[in-house]
């Protein structure tokens, strides 16, 4: 993990009057320690093999002052839960394909997808800040041959 991150998240900690504790550097390491995107259960479970004296609450603290500062993206992607994007600080535009199949999330960036959507945001008299781009799929693999590396059901 980056340390510009490790210190953007201690700033934001001392912003809020809070300090770092060893429950939420298992917070961060659990959540920027990988690429996946995690639900804040998800979260919970992974930052509690690190540190089990993390609790939901303070999960739940912290996943909301990552997102307010930018470390983390909230992403609604159509399900019953959140999920948080470790990738945004890296890929801030990158969008995301969702195999109906495995439920996976696939990120992907197109240059010429940004293109468009700079183009449309003109149009419309706007300056494009960010955008968001979700697409859902069969995975292609599964329907030739029977099988997805993906799936585990």
């Amino acid at each position: 993990m980056n340390e510009s991150v490790r210190t953007k998240y201690r700033e934001a900690l001392q912003s809020q009057g809070a300090r770092m504790t060893p429950q939420r550097a298992a917070i961060l390491e659990a959540v920027l320690g990988t690429t996946e995107h995690r639900t804040a259960d998800e979260i919970l479970e992974a930052a509690q093999k690190i540190d089990p004296t993390v609790s939901r609450a303070t999960v739940y603290r912290t996943l909301t002052l990552m997102v307010e500062t930018g470390l983390l993206r909230r992403l609604d992607l159509g399900r019953d839960f959140t999920y948080f994007d470790p990738n945004y600080l890296e890929k801030p535009n990158h969008s995301h394909m969702i195999c109906l199949d495995c439920q996976k999330i696939f990120e992907f960036e197109e240059k010429e997808l940004d293109v468009c959507e700079d183009k449309i945001a003109r149009q419309l008299g706007f300056e494009r800040a960010s955008s968001f781009v979700r697409m859902e799929g069969r995975c292609q693999r599964l329907k030739k041959t029977g099988s997805c590396v993906e799936k585990t059901a």
